[in-house]
């Protein structure tokens, strides 16, 4: 299994506030869709109710610690163990957040694909800090800001040093 972290980050590390994003970057969705589509997601509960529901053509994953949640369309798990085993071992998982969700995963994952979001917002969530001694980025791809993208951004496509 590779577990791959997929984020849209500010330079402060910032994901959003109040559970929600805090920039608009068409580009970072359709990279996010071509990514993801077809694979197993797994999220935190507050990502979910973010997207106001699971996402189509994905295994949506879901951690709570509620004990009795449920939602149509998703599969309800307890931990970030039981998210991972209910995974297929021999594909690609992306871990798509929230920040509790990342901090939890990033000692385990592979590979990070992360948009660097060139701004600092004030958030409530947050990636956490990529240690540079860990990861090797291998990829990345600078896009500046135009008239559907008020802000600059670059995505990078990290991977664990081994």
């Amino acid at each position: 299994m590779t577990i791959t972290l997929i984020a849209a980050a500010a330079e402060n590390n910032a994901l959003g506030k109040d559970n929600q994003m805090v920039w608009h970057l068409p580009d970072d969705f359709k990279r996010f869709k071509k990514l993801t589509t077809g694979h197993h997601i797994i999220m935190g509960r507050k990502t979910l109710e973010s997207m106001n529901g699971p996402l189509p053509n994905r295994t949506n994953i879901v951690i709570t610690r509620q004990e009795d949640f449920s939602y149509d369309g998703c599969t309800i798990v307890h931990s970030l163990d039981d998210a991972l085993a209910a995974c297929p071992q021999d594909e690609e998982v992306f871990i798509i957040g929230g920040g509790e969700i990342y901090k939890q995963a990033i000692d385990r994952a592979d590979k990070i694909e992360l948009t660097r979001v060139h701004t600092t917002v004030e958030a409530d969530a947050y990636f956490p800090e990529i240690d540079e001694s860990k990861w090797q980025l291998v990829n990345e791809e600078y896009h500046p800001k135009d008239e559907k993208h008020k802000v600059d951004f670059t995505f990078k496509t990290c991977r664990k040093v081994k």
